[in-house]
């Protein structure tokens, strides 16, 4: 079973929204079993939509596209729909009095004729209800396909996923089951990781399969198992875990189903009833924005100062002027002092600082672009590592956020 995703919408061409629906899509779709052959984007233009409606049809058994179905002159889809259907525009009494229901109780502005033209859709097609919005979600099937229809907009489109369509596919198809389990490992690279167990990847059974999914400073490996007996796939997966950890045990850090490696770090400071605060330089902020995105993080996590400047780091976090005269910016002291002051000025059990040149410029240190201190504080004292992260601005910013992820874990884990 194939699908494939058409994006509409000239925005996307140009820049001006990143097309995060596809990857939503995909990632919902591969759950259930249905493989994504191809993702294609087009402009508001009937002939490009037609030539990607053609295309997909040939290629895929499911067809969903998102986009265009806007109340404005340049959303086509409907029309472009009827088109290619031989279809005509109807009147749906259901949709137009959620049209009418929504603008009397959210909405100031008066409702226009072009409003309840929401209302029309393909003669054809079966209307899904969207609960948040004006624009329906259209089911319509030609030579044994099927073909759904959904707004652009990300959270209309993903109730209209889980609240209509998958129900839909699951009563029409017979999918396989799909698991996925992903190993977090950090501080060893790909090719690395490859040769450690390539006995172990060649001894996969046939529905089972293995990906690397490298990233700046750390590796997640990816099982995926697919066949129709579910109890097959849970049993087979259970086991290829238990048999790879060993060759990874020094570099695994976690499941990425459970959660991301910040997760990991903010439960074991729960767990040990410990906080945590940041001082960074080089990263930005990057350190303290991971650890705020989670749920609960002001139970460990008690603040960060991005001393980006040298005179930040003289005047809020009390470095002195003449360490970082002596050491430079960019060096082991003042690294070590940074994350000291941290620990004392938020009163927390553990801290932990950046400092480094991400370049382009070497600024106000004379360290070679790419340098970057990596420093931890807590009761037992304080201590610091150098890296050199290459020559690549986000490279060097992102690498260093991965290394202080995983020197903190390590740390934090320590009896």
């Amino acid at each position: 079973m194939t699908a494939e995703i058409i994006t509409i919408g000239d925005e996307i061409l140009i820049g001006q929204i990143v097309d995060t629906n596809s990857a939503f899509l995909s990632k919902q779709f591969n759950k259930i079993g249905i493989s994504v052959y191809q993702i294609t984007s087009v402009q508001d233009d009937k002939e490009h939509i037609l030539k990607a409606l053609k295309e997909a049809e040939d290629n895929a058994d499911i067809i969903v596209l998102t986009g265009g179905l806007g109340p404005t002159k340049d959303d086509i889809t409907k029309n472009t729909l009827c088109e290619y259907f031989d279809d005509e525009l109807v009147e749906d009494k259901n949709v137009l009095a959620h049209v009418e229901f929504l603008f009397d109780k959210y909405i100031k502005t008066p409702i226009s004729d072009i409003n309840r033209h929401q209302a029309l859709v393909p003669s054809k097609s079966t209307v899904l209800k969207n609960k948040y919005g004006t624009a329906p979600g259209m089911w319509m099937e030609k030579n044994g396909k099927t073909f759904i229809s959904l707004p652009g907009v990300p959270y209309e489109m993903k109730a209209l996923i889980k609240d209509e369509v998958f129900p839909r596919l699951r009563e029409k198809y017979r999918f396989p089951y799909i698991k996925h389990k992903t190993l977090l490992t950090y501080g060893l690279g790909e090719s690395a990781i490859a040769g450690r167990i390539e006995e172990f990847e060649d001894n996969l059974p046939s529905f089972v399969k293995l990906a690397y999914l490298p990233s700046l400073g750390r590796v997640r490996l990816r099982l995926s198992a697919k066949h129709q007996d579910k109890t097959l796939v849970e049993s087979t997966i259970i086991e290829k875990v238990n048999s790879l950890l060993p060759f990874v045990e020094d570099i695994f850090v976690g499941f990425e189903e459970d959660n991301p490696i910040e997760g990991i770090i903010g439960l074991l400071l729960t767990e040990k009833g410990k906080t945590l605060s940041i001082a960074e330089s080089c990263t930005g902020g990057r350190i303290a924005q991971a650890f705020t995105s989670i749920p609960g993080a002001s139970k460990y996590f008690k603040g960060s100062i991005v001393s980006y400047a040298t005179e930040a780091k003289i005047n809020v976090l009390s470095i002195s002027k003449s360490l970082i005269q002596e050491h430079s910016v960019v060096s082991k002291a003042v690294a070590e002092a940074m994350a000291s002051n941290a620990r004392s000025l938020f009163k927390t059990d553990y801290a932990i600082s950046t400092t480094g040149n991400a370049g382009p410029d070497k600024g106000d240190s004379d360290a070679e672009v790419g340098t970057v201190w990596i420093a931890i504080a807590s009761e037992q004292g304080v201590y610091s590592e150098v890296f050199n992260f290459s020559n690549h601005r986000e490279k060097v910013i992102m690498k260093a956020t991965n290394k202080a992820f995983e020197m903190l874990l390590k740390e934090i884990s320590k009896k």
